[in-house]
Order: C-alpha cells, then sequence, then structure tokens
C-alpha cells in the first residue's frame, strides 16, 4: 500500500474512531447519531420542494443507469445537510464515503480517496468551502470529465499522467457558500439551500424522536419544544432530550406541559427560543449604548465575545426575527427588542415629547 493511499485510509478510519469514541463517551449521543436520524424520506419532515426536487434527479439518475450530478446544499447548521446526503446514497442503492474539507490536506490524499471509489459511489465533502486551493483544483476535472491528472517526477522529467475515474457523486455541504469559489459552485449540477423550519414540520420531528426515544410526550410540550427551536430540528432535538432528562428526575417519566417549560427556564430558552446569550447581547445593546448604533468589535469587547461569535451565531436568528439591524454606522436594536425584553422603546418618548 502506497504512503497516499495509507494516509487516506488512516484520515478515514481515524474520523470512524473518533465517532466512535465520543458514542461510546456518551451513549445519549448515540442515540441522536443512530435512532433519531431519518432514514428514510417519509422520516423527512419539511424542506418539500427540496425533497421532491432530489426525488425527480435520483429516480431519472436511475433510468439512465448513471451516476447522479454532484450535488451541492448549503444553509445554516442543524437543517438536516447530512441527514439528506445519507437518504440519497440509500436511495441511490450507492454506498457513501464521508469526509470533510479540513481533512483532506494535500492532493494526494484527495486522489487515494477517489481511485477507491466504485460506480455509482458517493462522496460527501462536509465543510467544502474550507478544502485547500489546490486540492479544489485537483477535484475539477474529477468532477467534469471523471478523470484525474497526476504528476510524477520533478523537473524536466515531470509528466503527466491522466486516470480515468467511475462515475461518482459528490455531495457537498456548507453553511458558507459564499466562501465557494465560482469555478467549484459551477460544478453542482444539483443545488438547494435549506431554510428554517416551519413549527408544524418541527412538531413532526419531536413526535417521531419521542416514539424512537420510548419517551411519552403531551401535544402542548411538543408545540413549546417546536416553538423554542430557533427553526432547528438539531435545537429542537436537543430540547426534546433535556425535557425528558428534567421529566425522569422531577416528575413520573411522561414530559408534561409544566414540566417542559420548567426544563426550558432552567436552560434559560425562552418563549422565542433566545437564550442567555442572545439576551446578553441585545441587553448590552439597548443598555450600554442606547440601542445603538454601535460597531460589532465595541460590542463584543462589552459581552467577552468572539466577533465570529456574534456574526455566525448569534446574530443570524436575531436578525431573522427582526430584533437587530445592521446598518452602515453599526449594529441597531429594533422596536420588537425592547418590547420582548420589556424595555421602554426611547424613540416613542421622543416622539411624544415632540408632538407636546
Amino acid at each position: 500500500m502506497g504512503m497516499t493511499k495509507y494516509r487516506t485510509f488512516k484520515i478515514m478510519n481515524d474520523n470512524k474512531s473518533n465517532i466512535k469514541n465520543e458514542v461510546e463517551n456518551n451513549p445519549e449521543e448515540e442515540v441522536l447519531l443512530t435512532s433519531l436520524r431519518a432514514k428514510a424520506w417519509n422520516e423527512f419532515f419539511g424542506q418539500k420542494n427540496i425533497k421532491e426536487a432530489l426525488k425527480i434527479a435520483i429516480t431519472a439518475a436511475k433510468k439512465r443507469g448513471e451516476a447522479l450530478e454532484h450535488v451541492l446544499l448549503y444553509g445554516p447548521p442543524g437543517l438536516g445537510k447530512t441527514t439528506l446526503c445519507h437518504l440519497i446514497a440509500k436511495e441511490m442503492g450507492s454506498n457513501i464515503r464521508v469526509t470533510s474539507g479540513p481533512a483532506i490536506e494535500r492532493a494526494g490524499d484527495l486522489a487515494s480517496i477517489l481511485t477507491n471509489l466504485e460506480k455509482g459511489d458517493i462522496l460527501f465533502i462536509d465543510e467544502i468551502h474550507r478544502l485547500n486551493k489546490v486540492v479544489e483544483e485537483t477535484l475539477y476535472p474529477a468532477m467534469e470529465d471523471y478523470c484525474l491528472d497526476i504528476i510524477i517526477g520533478k523537473g524536466p522529467s515531470a509528466r503527466t499522467l491522466r486516470l480515468d475515474l467511475p462515475q461518482f457523486t459528490i455531495v457537498g455541504a456548507t453553511t458558507r457558500v459564499g466562501l465557494l469559489s465560482a469555478p467549484l459552485r459551477d460544478r453542482f449540477g444539483v443545488v438547494h439551500r435549506l431554510t428554517f423550519y416551519d413549527p408544524s414540520d418541527l412538531e413532526s420531528i419531536v413526535s417521531r424522536a419521542s416514539e424512537k426515544l420510548k419517551a411519552v410526550i403531551d401535544k402542548d410540550s411538543i408545540k413549546e419544544i417546536a416553538k423554542r427551536a430557533r427553526g432547528t430540528p438539531r435545537i429542537a432535538l436537543k430540547l426534546l432530550k433535556r425535557a425528558r432528562d428534567f421529566a425522569s428526575v422531577k416528575g413520573e417519566g411522561k414530559i408534561t406541559n409544566d414540566l417542559t417549560n420548567e426544563a426550558l427556564k432552567m436552560l434559560e430558552v425562552d418563549p422565542l427560543g433566545l437564550d442567555e446569550s442572545d439576551r446578553r447581547l441585545l441587553l448590552s445593546i439597548i443598555e450600554k449604548h442606547n440601542g445603538g448604533p454601535v460597531g460589532v468589535e465595541t460590542v463584543a469587547s462589552t459581552i467577552a465575545e468572539d466577533i465570529g461569535t456574534i456574526e455566525e451565531v448569534l446574530e443570524p436568528y436575531l436578525l431573522q426575527i427582526g430584533f437587530i439591524k445592521r446598518t452602515p454606522r453599526g449594529r441597531i436594536a429594533t422596536k420588537l427588542a425592547y418590547q420582548h425584553l420589556n424595555k421602554s422603546y426611547p424613540h416613542e418618548n421622543k416622539n411624544q415629547q415632540k408632538f407636546l
């Protein structure tokens, strides 16, 4: 076995080993990784248009006896990109190889993975926007022409060897599609953006998950968890597990509405899904900076948070529900944020004074 193949084999096994160790150390995560993940289309709720489009593409590819076109799935974390990839592989009846952008360090690593694929196999690359530039350029002919160009030797005696690859499908997932280069993005034939889920879809997800967990839960609790999940299935499942734990310790095992509200209050998750970090961000803008505008660097220093955490974790949901605005001068807390935090909106007082 050559050095390149060994390295790739080692990367793949290291990933499996790490996942296995994490699961063994945390049995609860084993349930989340295996039992709660949708294993068929009828278990995957939400994203209706995307599911229909993928079903048509898969059926057409199977009729032609060809590999599915390369698929790019993007959107916020926790919306089901990895689950969709596994469902695609199952529907195609193909093997799936799982890796990530940072794990493929050199072109040789990519070559080892691609040369071990069989016809119809699916290669899932998570966080594909983090691929090395050299690796990305090596991927272009593999995606377009199903061939791999390898340079043998160095200097004047170097020559290029072209290896033919079987037809395969790359499924890329990313949370930051803007960081993908245009040449790579254009080579994906099927591109879908996953959106946040409706409360009704989240209720179906929570209900189905509770059955798999063998947890007894009432309808009011399901609605409450779905309402506070910020439109994200991953958060809904985490809240469900916390409510289950709370009910098993503080109650008789049944997840009731009262126990659910107590559990969510303990977790400091309010009726709109905001947690302590979200409220701290809003309060810092309102109380310490008069509602804004204030720069993100100043806000980060005020609440002792990293700028990246604010921009990528805290702000997206607050922007979505209209609690803050981004302006050229900085962040501004809106009237809705004041109302939610029971704070007096200063602009109304100024208007009343002018009227008087």
